[in-house]
C-alpha cells in the first residue's frame, strides 16, 4: 500500500540523489517514469517508507530548504562512513540523544539536511 505521505526531493541531477540514497541506506527502485530514456520521477523504497526523486533543471543546490528526512538506519556509524564517498556530507560525529537514538546529522549531494537514527 503506498505511503499517506511521501516526501519529493525535487533536484537538478536525479542519477546523483538515486546513488546517493541507494548507497547510504539500500533504497531499491519502486517506480520510474518514464521507464526509457532520462528520469522525471524516481520513487523508492527506504525500509517500509517512500522516498521520491523529482527532477527540475531550474533547481539550484545550495543550502538546505525547509524540509529534513529522518532516515532509521540498522547502524548510524556504518551509514555515516559512506556520507562523503557517495557525495554528502557529515557535519560531525554520531551523538547518542538522552531520548534514545543514535543520531548523525548530515547532507545529501544537493545539501538538503538528513538526520540518520538508530534506536539505541
Amino acid at each position: 500500500m503506498p505511503s499517506t505521505v511521501r516526501p519529493i526531493i525535487v533536484t537538478s541531477d536525479i542519477d546523483r540523489l538515486h546513488a546517493f540514497y541507494v548507497g547510504l541506506v539500500g533504497a531499491s527502485v519502486t517506480m520510474r517514469y518514464p521507464e526509457e530514456g532520462p528520469a522525471f520521477y524516481i520513487g523508492l523504497a527506504v525500509g517500509d517508507s517512500e522516498l521520491g526523486l523529482s527532477a527540475s533543471d531550474e533547481v539550484r543546490p545550495g543550502a538546505p530548504g525547509r524540509m529534513l528526512l529522518s532516515i532509521d538506519v540498522p547502524d548510524v556509524d556504518a551509514a555515516l562512513a559512506t556520507v562523503e564517498t557517495l557525495g554528502g556530507a557529515a557535519d560531525g560525529p554520531a551523538n547518542d540523544m538522552p531520548w534514545g537514538q543514535r543520531v548523525a546529522h548530515i547532507k545529501d549531494p544537493d545539501g538538503n539536511v538528513v538526520n540518520l537514527t538508530q534506536s539505541l
